[in-house]
């Protein structure tokens, strides 16, 4: 993508993603609950809770793939040459052809005694190791075929990974993200130093920043932007939530929300020097301009970065290196949504049902379900039901219509100023009125506007610019997206029916916060008037009643 993304990706993480980043974090923090339990602030929203939860379900059983393949290429870099960068393996074709040199097309040969027009049909070994061997790809959906028994191994040892990561808890996992999340940092530098000394690297730079102003009208520029952002940010998934209910109450909620995401953005930019950088030297090495070597999405990591190593010296040192951080960067997303689905399960289930090694147990039925479902995605047919699940499951239209949804509850139903005053009792002070706008107003409209891009630029699911899935294939498509969208309007309308009253008698009682009994005698910081106010709990009935008390 083009410079002129960064225009709408800084646009939206301002009024959208920063905004809800923090909404989500300070609402786990002061719920301390997981994503179902946070939504007794408003019970009759408790779909919210559901949608997360099936969201981040989807998410945990799709993404742990990256890493599989991830691993697999890892393995497959401690060799003397790449298995991906040369012909005559078993996996090839008799259309491999190792160099393309595109330049010498001037002269009418590109390649010994092949025609350009010859060569276009031609075949690349990195595409061929990634369709034929890695994933053994067959005609489509319709056709699963053999399960590809090597990928299998990979994806059992990243879920032995994440289990003995999550199993004991944030603390414990919260050591291993210490090394899990720092090394890849370690690793950008190394690999964005070596980037830039390879030649054409400068003119991937210039074409990474020099916007193209043309773009911005484009629609399908401003969602990729709201769909990077909300991905990329968590948004939606119910794991901020989980996380932030093991924060400390008096935690400065605030300030590690805007500092968390501009290291995400930040971190974001910062690789795209790495990954331009690399494109302009593939750019140059084949003649062809940076447009037509840029890949999005899996061919990123698993074509256009394993070509470029090829052509180094010493490839498969940066190979090892660059699927080492892809794994240690996938692990850490993987621990944050199996957390934030183990988190909501637990919570969900009352504490009269607990028994010994529950959260043990919780993890390893979560992860064995998951890899069983993946089975799906290890056979001929995978990558299909690998791209199926990415976008429809947990796509831009999923998290914006939570995304909305958050703000409205949070901002109309309870109060945003009620909310700012209870954020100001766990931190000390009230944060910016821009987050309070920007829950009522700005962010619902831009969730909003985008979501009714997204529907009216609808486009049918299609791989590699050439397999068009079949209508049934869609249908699933939009079951995963369904069963996440109508937990919010289906739970609450049964909710309403089941109530008792009128109308309004029941729209008062179901928006009325439910205090769970975690609202025990909170110390809060002393305000600017000098003012110490703590949160004392009074019976209620069965709930529990939170009053504030202010002493001198």
């Amino acid at each position: 993508l083009m410079s002129v993304f960064l225009i709408p990706y800084l646009l939206i993480a301002l009024i959208g993603g920063i905004p809800i980043f923090f909404l989500e974090i300070s609402l786990g923090q002061f719920m301390k609950a997981g994503s179902i339990n946070v939504w007794n602030i408003a019970p009759l929203f408790k779909g919210l809770g559901f949608a997360s939860m099936v969201i981040v379900f989807y998410c945990n059983t799709y993404y742990i793939m990256v890493l599989a393949w991830g691993f697999y290429y890892l393995v497959k870099s401690f060799t003397a040459t790449l298995p991906w960068a040369t012909c005559g393996n078993p996996w090839n074709s008799l259309e491999c052809v190792e160099i393309f040199r595109h330049e010498d097309c001037a002269n009418g040969t590109a390649h010994g005694n092949l025609t350009c027009d010859e060569l276009s049909d031609k075949r690349s070994p990195v595409i061929e190791f990634w369709e034929n061997k890695v994933l053994n790809l067959s005609g489509g959906l319709e056709f699963p075929g053999a399960i590809n028994w090597e990928v299998t191994l990979c994806l059992i040892a990243c879920w032995v990974l994440v289990y003995f990561c999550v199993w004991k808890g944030v603390k414990s996992t919260g050591k291993i993200v210490y090394f899990t999340a720092t090394f890849p940092y370690v690793v950008l530098i190394i690999l964005l130093i070596r980037g830039v000394m390879l030649p054409g690297a400068q003119d991937g730079i210039i074409y990474y920043l020099k916007p193209d102003w043309s773009k911005l009208a484009a629609p399908q520029v401003w969602i990729d932007a709201g769909t990077q952002i909300f991905f990329s940010y968590a948004i939606g998934l119910g794991a901020l939530t989980a996380l932030g209910s093991y924060n400390r109450f008096n935690n400065n909620c605030y300030k590690d929300a805007i500092i968390l995401a501009l290291i995400n953005s930040g971190t974001s930019f910062f690789s795209g020097f790495v990954v331009f950088s690399i494109l302009g030297f593939m750019a140059a090495e084949q003649g062809v301009d940076i447009s037509k070597v840029a890949e999005s999405g899996p061919g990123l990591a698993f074509i256009a970065y394993p070509r470029a190593v090829t052509l180094m010296p010493i490839a498969p040192l940066w190979a090892a290196l660059f699927f080492f951080m892809l794994l240690l960067l996938g692990l850490d997303s993987q621990f944050v949504g199996v957390e934030g689905f183990i988190t909501g399960i637990l919570d969900f289930f009352p504490t009269t049902y607990a028994f010994r090694f529950q959260r043990e147990v919780t993890v390893a039925v979560t992860c064995v379900v998951c890899f069983f479902i993946e089975l799906s995605m290890v056979t001929e047919g995978g990558m299909y039901v690998f791209q199926l699940f990415d976008y429809y499951s947990a796509s831009g239209t999923t998290l914006l219509w939570q995304a909305f949804w958050e703000c409205v509850v949070i901002a109309w139903v309870y109060g945003a100023d009620r909310f700012m005053d209870d954020i100001a009792c766990m931190i000390g002070y009230r944060p910016s009125s821009w987050m309070k706008w920007c829950w009522m107003f700005l962010t619902p409209l831009v969730c909003l506007g985008i979501f009714l891009f997204n529907v009216a630029y609808y486009k049918p699911l299609i791989y590699n610019n050439s397999y068009t899935y079949p209508w049934w294939g869609e249908a699933i498509g939009w079951g995963f997206a369904l069963s996440s969208m109508l937990c919010v309007p289906l739970t609450a309308l049964y909710k309403l029916i089941r109530a008792k009253g009128t109308l309004a008698e029941r729209w008062h009682h179901l928006t009325q916060p439910i205090w769970g009994l975690h609202h025990l005698e909170y110390k809060v910081p002393e305000s600017d008037i000098g003012v110490l106010t703590t949160l004392t709990p009074v019976s209620d009935g069965s709930a529990k009643v939170v009053i504030l008390e202010s002493v001198m």
